[in-house]
């Protein structure tokens, strides 16, 4: 599982090192082999191990098309998808279109989320961190069904 935050440097050419806690289990789970994309909902990147993406791919390419929130997903998701591999030293190649459409510059922050990654402009997610911590103390916020059942 990949969890915790880590802020980073990309370098001059658009490279992110990949925490080196991670790269051994990408190493076992994908062959070093990762794809990155587009989040549709958030100014910031999805990061997958190959394995992984591969189910997602699947599941959003076979998504009925007729339906127009489908067809965007599928243009977004798919269309953006970059497939990377790990140079020796464990790091990616972010190419410009992702890494504009992210607003990333020198600092980013690298948040594990289980089974995949979210990279982000380390401002955009601090700010965005508050916000959420903000919302999430919220008195007035409504839990899902889902959470409501979750025990922490």
């Amino acid at each position: 599982m990949f969890l915790g935050v880590n802020a980073l440097n990309l370098d001059a050419k658009g490279r992110l090192a990949i925490p080196a806690k991670y790269r051994d289990a990408l190493a076992d789970c994908c062959a070093s082999r990762v794809v990155a994309t587009i989040n549709p909902w958030d100014k910031c990147l999805l990061l997958y191990p190959d394995s992984e993406w591969r189910e997602i791919a699947r599941k959003v390419s076979r998504l009925p098309n007729a339906k127009r929130q489908n067809q965007l997903l599928q243009r977004l998701l798919l269309g953006h998808a970059t497939e990377l591999e790990m140079d020796g030293q464990g790091r990616i190649l972010l190419a410009p279109a992702l890494r504009d459409y992210a607003s990333l510059d020198k600092r980013v922050a690298v948040v594990g989320q289980g089974h995949k990654f979210e990279i982000w402009s380390e401002d955009v997610w601090l700010q965005n961190r508050d916000t959420w911590l903000a919302e999430a103390n919220d008195p007035g916020s409504v839990l899902s069904e889902e959470l409501e059942e979750l025990s922490l």
